[in-house]
Order: C-alpha cells, then structure tokens, then sequence
C-alpha cells in the first residue's frame, strides 16, 4: 500500500507540475483575451439567461438550459467544495485560495468554450436523445486524423467517472455518516445504492429533475450556514482575505499545527483543487450542457460558465472564509499530533462558530453534495460509454455504477496523513487490544523467549534499563 501511495504521489507531482499548470491556465487566459472579457462582463446577463432557461420552449435538446446547468453542477460541487478546500489551504496556506480564484476567474472562459464546442457539434442518437461532449467535437470539429483522441477521452472519462464520481464519492459519504451519526459503512452504501438506482435508471431527464430541485436547495442551505459562521467572526473578515492575498506571494509560515507552505505549494495546490473542484477545462460538463434544449450555442456556453463562478467564487470561498475566520486551519488534531486537514478541518472551522451545530452543517452538505455528484458523474460516464461501444453499453454500465456504490464506503481511501491513526498497518497477530497495552518488563521477556539466543543478550540489557 505504502508504494501504491508513493507512486502516485510521485505521478501526482508530473500530472500537477509546472507543464499542466503552465497548459490550464495558459488556454484559460488566451480563450479569455480572445473573447475580449466577455465572460467577466457578461455574468450579469448569464444570470438573467439561466432565469430565463427555466422553460426552453420548443428549441431543441432534451432537457431545459435551467435543469442543464443543474446537472453539471451537481456533478461539480461535491466533496472538493468542502474537503478539497480544506485540504488546498492545509498544503498550500490560505495563498492557495487566491489561486483557486485566479483559476475559476479565467476558468470560466474555458467552460464557456467548452459549452458551445459541446451544443454546435452534437448529435441525436438512436433513441432520439441529443448527445455531445470533448469526443463529439474533437470527431466532429477536428479533422478524421483526430478520432483516436475522441476515443481516448471516451475511454479516460469512462473509466475516470468511477474514481471521481462514484468511489471517492461514495466512501466520503460513508465516513461522514459513520464519524457523525455511527451509521456502519456496509448500511450508507447500500442506502445510497438503493438511491441511486432509483435516479439514474430514469435516465438524462430524471437527473435532470431531480437536480433541478436538489442543487439550488443545497447550494442556498450550505452558502447560509456559512454566512452565520462567518458574520459571527465579521472583525476577522479583513485579516483573512489579507492572509489569502499575501500568501500567495510570500509563502505562510508555520503556525501551530500548520507546517508553512511555499508559493510554488500555494499555487499547485490552489490551482489543482480549483480545477477538481469547478472542472474548467476537465471536460466533463459539456457533456450534461449538450442536452439542453436550446438553438443557441453562445447562450448556453454563458449559462454553462456560472458553473464556475458559482461552484468556486461562491461555494468555496464560503468554505475558505469559515476555515481562515475561526482559526482552525492552525489548530492540532489530537489524534495525529499535525494540524487538520480534508473534511476534518472543515468540520472543526464549522463548529467553532456553531458549536453543536456546525459539524451538521458540514455532514449533511457532505453528504448531499456527495451524493448529487454520484448523478451527475453517471451520465458523464454513460455518454463516454456509448460513444465506445453503442447503446448496448448503456445499461451494464448503469447496473455497475449502481453495484460499485455498496462496495467502496468498506474501504479507507483517505490519505495516510488524514486518517487518525496516521496509516499504520494494524497488527493481526495479535487481538488489537494488546497494541493499546504499553509493555512492561514481564510481556518483554516472554517477547524475548521467542527470539533467537544471540539476540536475547541486548534485549535483556534494554529491559534492565527501564527502556
């Protein structure tokens, strides 16, 4: 386990290293001047689109531009919003946060070109059902010599949607709901299953209508609670956005259980959860964006970059203003003796301001959050699905994404450093109790009977010792 952890730290390093950095936000920046700040100047209007895009009329797709835009950010805002924040400043410092928002503010560019890709070169499959994505334009826009691209991103999003939006997901929810409410791992998973099955089966349209609903309750609900926390602590308002933009220049040093972090960790770290968090540039969006029933590319492609401005610019920087306004992104967790990092952060910056509280917050926006992603990503994977091998695809696919749920909240996925026994292996040669005994000298000297004789000598003398 330890070199699986090792190896893909080290290709977590290439994958988020200076080149990816350099390509994300270069394209984001030259797609922004080359839209000369349309898509700063036109947020106001986009709103008014999406208000608009309640009811499409008779324009076609499947779904309205409203419920479009729900999907995507059902499947955006997730676990990264609470955790992934959490995380970027416990790495990177609060410099990471002005990062994440240099990322989404040109991010939005590439989500907007992303949505009109997806609507201009769509196609209607053999149910009647508009589909579209990076593999449809990459087929349909490109030239023939570009089709193994297509079918790569295909593959790379069927495969990925499992790990993005099904296993980390799904294992989240189960850690949440066993840390709070002591609900066993095996009974979350199998609820969820049972939830899930009950959404996507209905396929793109009950998605849809069930995102329509759920989304905007949950975005309103979880922006709310963090309000409060952060009106209570209003006087440190000034003093955290300072830290936000000074640390990204200078670095922040160590402080309590914070270690300090450099600018180049400030900005890794704040651009790769901005990008895991509002997927600018991922690919995955466009694809719920092609079903929108609309005859309007560059209207959609407005209304798909909210996404962004909403998932990042709103929802995590609620997230970031909690952590920095109660302090407890310095704090030391108890049970590692380093400071708190992932959703555990989050949680103890929650409940400082709402002591009782708080923690439900994070719990239920957790889960929920979790647990819309689990839709969104269904589809994502689905359509990557069909393109590959057709719409025989579409219902194995369906039945494994649902058999998968049950199966991953059993397993620890947390990283070595997040979990409270820092990762040890447990030792099953023994009843675990023993581990928590500390050895005198008699349990040393039957040890020390099982060893061989010319180890026994030094082992006697450190017993002697006291040691």
């Amino acid at each position: 386990m330890e070199r699986l952890e090792s190896f893909l730290g080290s290709v977590s390093g290439v994958v988020w290293g200076p080149a990816m950095l350099v390509l994300l936000l270069g394209t984001a920046v030259y797609l922004t001047a080359g839209l000369r700040g349309t898509t700063f100047r036109g947020i106001p209007d986009a709103f008014r689109l999406l208000w608009r895009g309640r009811d499409a009329g008779d324009a076609e797709g499947d779904i309205t531009p409203f419920q479009a835009l729900m999907t995507a950010l059902s499947a955006t805002v997730g676990t990264g919003n609470i955790a992934g924040v959490a995380t970027a400043i416990a790495l990177g410092g609060p410099g990471a946060v002005f990062w994440m928002w240099i990322m989404a503010l040109f991010g939005m560019a590439t989500k907007y070109a992303e949505a009109v890709l997806a609507v201009r070169f769509r196609e209607v499959d053999e149910r009647g059902l508009h589909v579209g994505g990076p593999m449809y334009y990459i087929r349909n826009g490109l030239s023939a010599s570009w089709a193994w691209l297509a079918t790569l991103f295909a593959a790379f999003g069927m495969i990925a949607a499992f790990g993005i939006g099904n296993m980390v997901q799904a294992n989240s929810v189960a850690h949440a709901a066993q840390t709070t409410f002591a609900i066993a791992p095996a009974i979350t998973g199998a609820v969820m299953a049972v939830i899930v099955a009950a959404v996507i089966l209905g396929g793109i349209r009950r998605i849809a209508e069930v995102a329509g609903r759920l989304v905007p309750l949950m975005a309103v609900a979880y922006v709310v609670g963090a309000l409060v926390v952060i009106v209570l602590h209003a006087d440190r308002i000034p003093e955290a956005v300072g830290l936000i933009v000074r640390d990204a220049f200078h670095g922040t040093a160590a402080a309590g259980g914070f270690a300090g972090a450099t600018v180049w960790a400030a900005l890794r770290f704040g651009f790769a959860r901005g990008v895991f968090s509002n997927e600018a540039g991922l690919g995955s969006a466009p694809i719920a964006h092609a079903a929108a029933r609309t005859n309007d590319a560059v209207r959609q492609g407005k209304i798909a970059m909210l996404g962004t401005f909403i998932d990042t610019l709103v929802i995590c920087t609620m997230t970031a203003l909690v952590i920095l306004t109660s302090g407890a992104w310095t704090g030391i967790d108890p049970s590692t003796g380093s400071g708190w990092t992932g959703a555990a952060l989050s949680t103890q910056a929650f409940d400082a301001g709402l002591p009782g509280f708080g923690a439900w917050i994070v719990t239920c926006g957790l889960i929920v959050f979790a647990l819309t992603t689990v839709f969104g990503w269904s589809y994502y994977g689905e359509r990557c699905a069909e393109y590959l091998f057709g719409l025989r695809a579409i219902t194995p696919y369906r039945l494994l994404w649902i058999a998968a749920i049950p199966a991953r909240p059993r397993v620890d996925l947390r990283r070595r450093d997040e979990r409270p026994d820092g990762g040890a292996e447990p030792d099953r040669s023994r009843p675990a109790v023993a581990a928590r005994v500390p050895p005198d000298a008699r349990s040393v000297r039957r040890r020390l009977a099982r060893v061989p004789s010319r180890r026994r000598g030094a082992g006697r003398r450190r017993v002697a010792a006291g040691r």
